[in-house]
């Protein structure tokens, strides 16, 4: 019986090789007998040698997270159920956390990308390029990016604590934060005060309904007067790649927005015949990542804006998430991000045109502020510059 069950798991192994392989399955057993012997020697031992008992759907979860942690890539992984789950709601725009977009570095620590502003986490401090060492008492070196999601986020009210470590700080801190419910806002936008026809719009996320609360947001500013447009990405660590091609099509009239480059063919997504005729200043920093940096490279390289702040983090790669039999999922990294000119967004981020440098504690103070020039130095410099465009 544990022979028949071992057989079976391993022809299940087989087959999902060769699915995701796309070999026939006398090809792939030929060019990698040896491995397909060992992986069904090493199922065999566990089910009769090892003293957990394990069961051959345990194998088989186990044999899945091998297969994609073969990768070496921080992006994708195996969701269980309740990892899936979690995603979904982050990804609607509702979940219970503290507010954190993380990533993994090259030596695969897990890093800050971008606090939501208005959150737990923004209020505590946390920064971009903060480096999380512990979540509670887990170490996170080598941790998976999901993983170390999953335990950031819980209920509404219950804590968490953050050990966070700041390059240029001697010693790391431990932070105590109370979860609560996150609803990321999209777009936020005003006319500037004191600053006759200047219109501000914050870009929180991006969220399937980002653009049409853009378009109608511009409508309203238009209404008030609006002769150019400040719009800021900062801190916006990104989301659906639809949204940000739709935000960029508000701006560009013509040509790509971005290309898609898969394993087998580049495909750009470019914009439709319209364009916001106004001056632009956009404001990035370390925070802005993925689909801002779509939009600010495409902005960028068109020529109808000018990219004021710091380099951006430098995430352009598309993830797609493939549900499963069960509630479980994998996520995939499928494709990454080239600007209209062709700029290897992963590799290089997005460089401003004029860069304005703020340190930790001015970035602080100002992503807990409401829009203030005068407080503001990248703000101040994107005002100078559409004050001269308006001109």
């Amino acid at each position: 019986m544990a022979n028949r069950s071992i057989l079976r798991l391993a022809m299940i192994l087989v087959v999902a090789f060769c699915v995701l392989t796309t070999v026939s399955l006398g090809i792939f057993v030929a060019t990698n007998f040896r491995h397909v012997s060992q992986a069904v020697q090493v199922l065999s031992l566990i089910r009769t040698q090892a003293i957990q008992e394990v069961s051959a759907g345990q194998l088989i979860e186990g044999a899945i997270q091998g297969v994609v942690g073969s990768l070496e890539d921080p992006y994708s992984a195996y969701l269980d159920a309740r990892e899936y789950q979690s995603l979904e709601q982050h990804i609607s725009g509702t979940y219970g956390g503290v507010g954190l977009l993380i990533g993994v570095d090259n030596d695969k620590r897990i890093i800050v990308v971008s606090p939501f502003k208005g959150t737990p986490a923004a209020r505590a401090g946390i920064l971009s390029g903060d480096y999380i060492l512990k979540i509670d008492e887990q170490e996170t070196t080598g941790m998976k990016l999901d993983r170390a999601a999953s335990l950031i986020q819980g209920q509404p009210g219950s804590t968490v604590v953050l050990t966070i470590f700041r390059q240029g700080e001697d010693e790391p801190r431990v932070l105590t934060l109370k979860r609560e419910i996150i609803q990321i806002p999209s777009v936020e936008g005003e006319m500037l005060k004191g600053y006759h026809g200047i219109g501000y719009i914050n870009l929180m996320t991006f969220s399937e309904h980002t653009g049409r609360d853009l378009g109608n947001l511009l409508d309203e500013l238009r209404g008030k007067g609006m002769a150019g447009v400040i719009l800021d990405l900062r801190s916006n660590p990104g989301g659906s790649l639809g949204a940000a091609v739709e935000v960029a099509d508000f701006f560009i009239g013509e040509g790509p927005i971005v290309h898609i480059e898969d394993r087998r063919r580049s495909v750009p997504y470019n914009a439709t015949p319209r364009k916001m005729a106004l001056p632009l200043v956009v404001l990035v920093n370390e925070g802005s990542a993925s689909a801002s940096e779509i939009v600010a490279g495409a902005i960028k390289d068109s020529g109808v804006g000018v990219i004021v702040g710091e380099k951006t983090f430098g995430k352009g790669l598309v993830q797609t998430v493939f549900q499963l039999n069960g509630g479980a999922a994998v996520k995939l990294t499928t494709a990454r991000y080239l600007t209209p000119n062709r700029v290897d967004i992963n590799k290089m981020g997005i460089q401003p045109d004029v860069e304005v440098h703020l340190d930790a504690k001015k970035e602080a103070e100002i992503m807990s502020r409401s829009p203030d020039p005068q407080r503001d130095p990248q703000l101040a410099k994107g005002v100078e510059i559409l004050k001269s465009k308006m001109r």
